[in-house]
């Protein structure tokens, strides 16, 4: 029998609907602009033209682009700050996250406050500077790896998730003579996959997109990431052909935005499955 729905419940349903298309165009919107922007006539884009779709096709920003080296190196640099920083912090954190699930871990309490209190505040930017500095790390990889390796925040989803798995699974592997460190990677990590890909997400994406720490800790171009680039066009209007060439200045623009964006908006498809369940059940029991 079907139930009949009364209006409100319809009209809700509309007004919801409605609100819904016009939040996808909000965000969709942008990027049709850019990608139009980024393969269209540079005269056409400044004199504002370019609104929707692309006029005057050309693919020379992309073409002036991807022939200079900078991008190359740049990219390369950016992929492997995101890689090692999301396999370290997801190992860290893991490893500090499955004790602090446990009652009868000594201290947990303090410890718990400690990591609670640097939600609220930090060293600051120049203490951490220094501390940096003083461990010889600066112009190096780690000096963007280590200081934001863990993040609390995730450290409390990741506790809380670990602490919502049957304890029986855990009696039983030790029963079979599992230790603390092989229950934690042989059990508890596999069953923990939606959590592990949501923050390994969220880590590689806030990763992906920093370019405050490399400006701050990095003096050798080769060294740059990929948004430090971008930031010089963008921002700086640096012109990564040279100085006295800016016939396609907006153009190189729009293009290294898409060349920045699109990698990392292609790993969404594949793991959104395990970030909508990894965030909802990590966030949701306290």
């Amino acid at each position: 029998m079907k139930i009949r729905e009364s209006f409100g419940s319809r009209l809700f349903d509309v007004i919801n609907t409605v609100l819904m298309i016009l939040l996808i165009i909000v965000m969709v919107y942008p990027l049709i602009y850019v990608f139009s922007a980024s393969i269209s006539d540079n005269a056409m884009v400044m004199s504002g033209q370019v609104v929707l779709w692309p006029r005057s096709v050309t693919l020379e920003a992309y073409a002036r682009l991807v022939g200079n080296p900078d991008i190359w190196i740049s990219y390369w640099n950016t992929i492997r700050y995101t890689v090692l920083q999301t396999l370290l912090s997801l190992i860290v954190t893991s490893a500090m996250a499955y004790p602090l699930a446990k009652k009868w871990l000594p201290g947990r309490r303090f410890i718990l406050m400690m990591a609670a209190f640097t939600l609220l505040f930090s060293g600051g930017m120049i203490p951490t500077f220094l501390v940096v500095q003083n461990l010889g790390l600066l112009n190096t990889m780690w000096a963007i790896v280590l200081p934001s390796l863990v993040s609390t925040w995730y450290l409390f989803i990741m506790r809380t998730f670990f602490e919502a798995l049957p304890e029986e699974l855990e009696d039983a592997a030790t029963m079979d003579g599992c230790g603390t460190v092989q229950l934690l990677i042989r059990i508890i990590l596999p069953l923990s996959l939606p959590v592990l890909v949501s923050i390994g997400l969220f880590t590689a994406v806030n990763q992906w997109n920093s370019f405050f720490d490399a400006l701050i800790y990095l003096n050798e171009r080769s060294m740059y990431p990929l948004q430090i680039v971008l930031r010089n066009i963008i921002i700086a209007s640096s012109n990564v052909q040279g100085e006295g060439n800016t016939a396609y200045i907006e153009t190189l623009k729009y293009a290294m935005i898409m060349i920045a964006t699109v990698p990392i908006l292609c790993v969404y498809p594949f793991i959104q499955k395990y970030f909508v369940q990894g965030a909802m059940i990590g966030g949701v029991k306290g």
